[in-house]
C-alpha cells in the first residue's frame, strides 16, 4: 500500500510515532512535576521511556496499568500526581462524556415527603476528572468517583474506578441506587424498591 502511494516508509512511521505520543499532544512541553529529568542516573540509562511517577491512592482501590505503563502526563491525576483523595467516595452513572478529561456523573436517590407519607424520585448530576487512564469510560458504565481538591470551576472529584455496563434505553431515565457498604471499602448496587412499597412500610398501624 505505501509502495503503490508513493509514500516513504520513514516518513510514515514518523507520523505513527508522533501520534502514538499521548504526552504530547499540548502547546507546551508536558512533563511530570515529581520527576527531575535531568539526572545522571537516567541520561546513562539512554531510555526512550525514562522515569514515571506513579502512587497508590489507598482506600481500597488499585493503581490502573496504564497509569503505571502509560506514556500520558495529566497534573490532575489521582495516580500520577499530587492530587490527594479524601472526603466523600460515591458511585453513580455515566451519563456525558463530551468534555475533555471530564465526565458527568448522575445519582439517583430518593426523598421522603412527610406531609403525604411518601417517596419522591430525584437526582443530581456531578462532573468529575477523568484520567486518560480511564479513557475506555462510556455513557452508561458505573463510576466511582472519590472527592479531591478543587480542579476547576465545577470539577471536585475524581474517577476512581468504573464498570463496564450496558443500559437499553436512554440513560437518563434509569433509576438506581446505590448502598455504600464500610466493610472492605466496596459499595453494592441494588434494585431499588418501588416509592409505593417503601411509604406503605412507613405508614403508622391502624392497631
Amino acid at each position: 500500500c505505501v509502495q503503490e502511494t508513493g509514500i516513504n516508509a520513514e516518513y510514515m512511521g514518523f507520523i505513527l510515532l508522533r501520534v502514538s505520543m499521548a504526552e504530547q499532544q499540548e502547546k507546551a512541553f508536558q512533563r511530570q512535576g515529581n520527576v527531575y529529568q535531568n539526572t545522571k542516573a537516567l541520561l546513562s540509562k539512554k531510555t526512550e521511556k525514562g522515569e514515571r511517577y506513579y502512587k497508590t491512592i489507598g482506600l481500597g482501590f488499585k493503581t490502573p496499568k496504564e497509569a503505571v505503563n502509560g506514556n500520558y502526563i495529566d497534573r490532575k491525576c489521582p495516580f500520577t500526581s499530587n492530587v490527594s483523595i479524601r472526603g466523600r467516595i460515591i458511585k453513580g452513572i455515566c451519563i456525558a462524556t463530551k468534555m475533555k478529561n471530564t465526565i458527568v456523573i448522575r445519582r439517583d436517590y430518593l426523598h421522603y415527603v412527610k406531609k403525604y407519607l411518601r417517596f419522591e424520585k430525584r437526582h443530581t448530576t456531578v462532573p468529575a476528572h477523568c484520567s486518560p487512564c480511564f479513557s475506555h469510560v462510556k455513557v452508561g458504565d458505573i463510576v466511582t468517583i472519590g472527592q479531591c481538591r478543587p480542579l476547576s470551576k465545577t470539577v471536585r472529584f475524581n474517577v476512581l474506578k468504573f464498570e463496564p455496563f450496558k443500559i437499553v434505553g436512554n440513560v437518563k431515565k434509569q433509576f438506581m441506587l446505590f448502598q455504600a457498604i464500610t466493610h472492605k471499602n466496596t459499595c453494592l448496587l441494588y434494585t431499588s424498591p418501588s416509592p409505593r412499597d417503601l411509604s406503605t412500610s412507613r405508614m403508622p398501624s391502624s392497631a
